[in-house]
Formats: C-alpha cells, sequence, structure tokens
C-alpha cells in the first residue's frame, strides 16, 4: 500500500471521519461511490461461478470466486466465512460458508464452495440466481479448524459431502507450500456423480507426489469408515494427526474410530441429531415477553418456533452469530453434551438445548 493510501485509510478509520459520516458510516458513502471501497466493513464482487456437481433433481453445488475488497485480512486454510446478501430486496441474510481455496493474504481473491440447499435462502442464490459482478457482504475468516504452522510428516484428512471444503483448503495449500510429507485425502460422496472437486481430485491421486486419495462410494460397495479400513491403509492411524469435516453420521463413525485419540480433530458439517433430553419446565424469552412449553430442541430452534428470528448464521455452533445471554437456568450442548447452570452466561442458541426452566435475553 502507498504511502498516501495508508494515510487515506487511516483518516476514513478515524473518530473524525466517523463523526462526520453520522448516522450512516464512512462505509456508506464508500459504498454509494464505488462498492469496492471500504474502511471498515468487507464487501466482494463475485467474479466467477463454476458448477462443481449438477445432478437431475439434487441440489447443485457450485464454487464462487471473490475479490474482496482491500480490508480483507486473508484467511487461513479451513477459516469460515460469514457471508450476506440482500435476495429481492429484503433485509440482509447471512450464512456461513467454509473457504475452498488456498490460504490468502489481504485482499487476495478465494472462493466458497457450497451446495444449493433447497431451504435455504443464501446458498440457493448464489448458486442458481447470483452473477459475475454480484456484490455480497463479508466477515473476516474465523475459526480454529485449521493447520498448525509447521505441518506434521503425515496427516490425514477425512470428509463427506460438503465437507470436502475446508480439508480441499488444506489440501491446496500443502501443495501450494510443496508439504514434502505424506497426506492420506479419505473423501465419501453419494457417487461418482456427486463428487465435488472430482477432476482435480483425480488429478492429484494420478500424480501421486506423497497425497494418497481415496474417492469411496459406500452406495457403489466401497468400504464404510471403520477401524478395520484405517488401519489398513494409515497403520497406527490413531497417532496420526487427522482432520475430520462432514455430515454427523459420518463424524460419528470417525469419533469411534478414534477413540478419544488427542491426534483427532472435527468440525461438523451440521449438528449431530440428539435427542430431546429433559423437555420439562418453560422457556422465557425475556427481551421479546414471549414464553413457551420446553420442547427440548435448541432454544434457536424453540425462538424460532415461538415466532421470533433471532440472528443466526451457521446453525453449527461455529459461526457464534447466534450468542445471547442465559439468565438462568441449565443449557446442554447439543455437540459435546456438556451442561451449564452459570447465570448471565453468553450462550450460542443453535447448539444450547435447556434443560427445565431457562430465560434467556431474546
Amino acid at each position: 500500500m502507498s504511502i498516501v493510501a495508508d494515510a487515506t485509510t487511516r483518516v476514513l478509520r478515524s473518530r473524525f471521519a466517523a463523526a462526520l459520516a453520522t448516522p450512516h458510516g464512512v462505509d456508506r458513502y464508500l459504498e454509494l461511490v464505488n462498492p469496492m471501497w471500504a474502511a471498515n466493513e468487507v464487501r466482494a464482487r463475485i467474479v466467477d461461478i463454476t458448477r462443481e456437481v449438477d445432478v437431475p433433481g439434487h441440489p447443485p453445488v457450485a464454487t464462487i470466486t471473490l475479490q474482496p475488497t482491500s480490508t480483507w485480512r486473508g484467511h487461513r486454510a479451513g477459516q469460515h466465512v460469514q457471508l450476506g446478501v440482500e435476495v429481492d430486496g429484503a433485509r440482509r441474510t447471512t450464512r456461513v460458508f467454509t473457504v475452498s481455496s488456498p490460504d490468502s493474504k489481504a485482499g487476495d481473491r478465494f472462493t466458497i464452495t457450497m451446495r444449493a440447499n433447497p431451504d435455504g435462502v443464501v446458498s440457493r442464490y448464489l448458486v442458481e440466481r447470483a452473477t459475475v459482478g454480484t456484490m455480497v457482504h463479508l466477515s473476516q475468516a474465523r475459526g480454529e479448524f485449521v493447520l498448525p504452522d509447521h505441518v506434521p510428516d503425515h496427516v490425514v484428512f477425512i470428509s463427506g459431502g460438503s465437507g470436502i471444503t475446508p480439508v480441499m483448503s488444506m489440501l491446496r495449500s500443502l501443495q501450494r507450500r510443496t508439504h514434502r510429507g505424506r497426506v492420506t485425502f479419505l473423501h465419501y460422496a453419494q457417487s461418482p456423480d456427486h463428487q465435488i472437486f472430482a477432476a482435480e481430485l483425480e488429478e492429484i491421486r494420478r500424480s501421486g507426489y506423497g497425497i494418497d486419495v481415496h474417492l469411496l462410494h459406500p452406495e457403489l460397495g466401497d468400504p464404510a469408515l471403520s477401524p478395520a479400513y484405517l488401519e489398513r491403509l494409515v497403520p497406527g492411524y490413531r497417532d496420526v494427526p487427522t482432520w475430520a469435516c462432514g455430515p454427523a453420521p459420518l463424524i460419528n463413525a470417525v469419533h469411534g474410530a478414534y477413540d478419544g485419540s488427542d491426534a483427532l480433530r472435527v468440525e461438523y458439517f451440521k449438528p449431530p441429531a440428539v435427542g430431546n433430553g429433559n423437555a420439562e419446565g418453560d422457556i422465557s424469552f425475556t427481551r421479546s415477553g414471549a414464553t413457551a412449553a420446553n420442547s427440548g430442541a435448541t432454544l434457536l430452534e424453540q425462538a424460532e418456533a415461538a415466532g421470533l428470528n433471532p440472528t443466526f448464521g451457521c446453525r453449527m455452533g461455529i459461526c457464534f452469530s447466534c450468542t445471547a445471554t442465559k439468565l438462568e437456568g441449565t443449557v446442554r450442548n447439543v455437540l459435546t453434551g456438556e451442561t451449564s447452570s452459570l447465570p448471565d452466561e453468553d450462550i450460542r442458541i443453535c447448539v444450547s438445548s435447556p434443560e427445565g426452566d431457562c430465560a434467556v435475553e431474546l
């Protein structure tokens, strides 16, 4: 960045500039002049949309290439972003997507890869309706599901379905770094036609260079994930650093196979199916004044059932968009099973299920 540009940025981010722009903020005025100008916010322009999977009767998958504003600080492979769009003039809707491209630096282009969720507003819009030139709103990259600075000589990646995106980002980053160790990559897809990044993975599989790729389709007779199968592929696998991401059934199988090993790191593609637990008592949503009989579902689901519209992003306990203050009561984390009864506690309502009476600021 030039001295003049750096000085301009400092001025635009100053309290003086913010006071002059009140009540709208500096970025509102910059956006009117040029959507790619920003002092604090992060926005991006779509520069490419590539269909990865398009099977008739199934939701398509696409990779979206984004050119962010200079305020983008870059990402580490495995991290995610919150992405917001305004569809048909409605209020901005935000969802969380994992970056699928290698590590990026400030201002670098990057990609996200997503399935057009039939019930999703943002993913369907981006895959089916957005065009090159469309502007979107972003957060900075977040998340701890990342590779260490010093990558071990041998790593294992396990993914299923759309859960391939963070580990693909890691694999691409290792290729860029010319990692000289060994990578064992296992991915489960419904069928070869549903395989995301199929051509690229086939090229990697053929080229070798220390990367052992296994594209698995159990419906066609390929083996399901099991301790015996993993041991055949990677003897002593429980001691090999492993990153796994995918739907709940796959991650449950991974947990079972690794049996509490410290070498395992996981990220759920969506929360695992859980029972309703203790469904006694009442829920008080103190800000709105609404109350409801506790159904045992997550507080986010119960708030929505009561007619409220709390802010949320991922519904997976990853992005912290849905954090709210629990004033009293006990909640259970549906991902870990841990319970907490602390008063005035900030919780993620998308993965918190109340045990008995509970009051939360919504």
